[in-house]
């Protein structure tokens, strides 16, 4: 293999990169986003960015360290790849050849058709996006975010701690019951209310009243409204897959991988928010959405890429993310979907802490923690250690 084309230059795809490079891939790496910027942390976009404590530069994920020798083209969006003649096409109009191709295009927020184009309404997703919202936060007034998940819940923490008066519309029952489920999802719920931010769960949104291009009310079915200066939107992701239609890869609710995130098409690998990985402990195809997975993963799918041994692949770790919500830290890992119950093994949710153990009979399959950083750190190792040891692999 003499060259590989990495689509995609965020953290996904800056660490197949340097996956390649500690692997001894002497070849060209070129590297393309659509991004103008070279690759940059997104989590404290809706944290310590928006509310001023750092800034852009602040945010870079390039070290002095990394000796990448990269060919980067960026601001420019690939729109297709041909197999057959290992091509990826540009919007520029020009093309890069791949002997092997990365797929790290992430995942673009759904957005609200009707209010997509308002002045005051942000889906937060690139620096673009948190300049234009750290701008609207700072004039003050009253925000209404849609979507109580990790991004909507930290925009509303911080804008809270900066003045505004903030009220979070969530459809479900409760905040996160995708990956807590709603047992503990209720727990999370109590972040908000004891902060004195209003969360409605079970909302479901009427209408919108714009005026000169920015929304000035969000209509609830029940005849409520809501007057707003800024409206969040954060009701999930949709993977960047459009550009791989017709391309021969199989796609689904993302780029269709095995476990190693190999494709269908030989010398073809994903990684990132847009891949979704075979799950063997689960037995169906997952994307996993988190920082850790876009860091760590893509090791194992550059190795496979490249030809390692299956049984040499790096260790892939069970899934982790943490989340900061009105001064307190929410971390898990693990798969609560296969869990059958939940203990307390401190605290409870009427307590300023807890940790709490997922379980699937006696076999604990996920953690979630509050405040408890050293207990959930054991947690987090032994369940390493089980998945270390298991005859099945469990997803990054």
């Amino acid at each position: 293999m003499e060259s590989l084309v990495i689509v995609g230059a965020s953290l996904a795809g800056l660490s197949a990169a340097r996956a390649a490079r500690n692997l001894g891939f002497g070849g060209q790496i070129v590297i393309i986003g659509d991004d103008p910027q070279r690759p940059y942390d997104r989590p404290p976009l809706s944290k310590d960015f928006l509310a001023g404590r750092i800034e852009a530069e602040d945010l870079a994920l390039e070290t002095d360290t990394d000796a990448l020798d990269a060919q980067w083209i960026l601001g420019t969006r690939a729109v297709s790849f041909d197999p057959a003649t290992r091509l990826v096409h540009l919007d520029d109009g020009s093309s890069v050849h791949a002997d092997g191709l990365v797929i790290a295009t992430g995942a673009s927020p759904r957005s609200l058709p009707q209010i997509a184009e308002a002045d005051n309404v942000v889906s937060l997703r690139t620096i673009a996006d948190a300049q234009k919202l750290r701008e609207l936060v700072g004039r003050g007034g009253r925000m209404v975010v849609i979507g109580a998940g990790f991004i909507g819940a930290e925009v509303a923490s911080t804008a809270h701690a900066l003045g505004m008066e903030v009220t979070v519309l969530e459809k479900s029952p409760t905040p996160l019951c995708g990956p807590l489920g709603t047992q503990l999802g209720a727990v999370v719920a109590g972040l908000h209310e004891r902060a004195g931010v209003e969360l409605v769960c079970g909302a479901e949104i009427a209408d919108f009243v714009l005026a000169e291009g920015s929304v000035t009310e969000v209509h609830l079915a029940g005849g409520r409204v809501l007057p707003a200066d800024v409206v969040i939107v954060g009701i999930g992701a949709v993977p960047n897959t459009a550009w791989l239609e017709g391309s021969g890869i199989e796609l689904g609710n993302g780029v269709v991988c095995d476990a190693t995130g190999a494709t269908n098409i030989p010398g073809v690998v994903a990684v990132g928010d847009c891949a979704a990985w075979w799950d063997p402990a689960t037995a169906r195809y997952q994307r996993v959405e988190h920082w850790t997975g876009a860091a760590q993963r893509p090791a194992v799918a550059v190795a496979a890429l490249l030809g390692t041994d299956r049984a040499a692949l790096p260790a892939v770790k069970p899934p982790y993310f943490w989340s900061d919500q009105y001064g307190t830290r929410l971390q898990f890992s693990g798969d609560a979907s296969r869990s059958d119950r939940v203990a307390y093994e401190h605290g409870g949710p009427d307590e300023d802490s807890l940790l709490a153990v997922y379980y699937a009979g006696d076999d604990p399959v996920a953690v979630l923690a509050w405040n408890q950083t050293k207990m959930f750190c054991r947690w987090r190792k032994t369940l390493e250690k089980i998945a270390a040891t298991a005859a099945q692999p469990v997803l990054v």
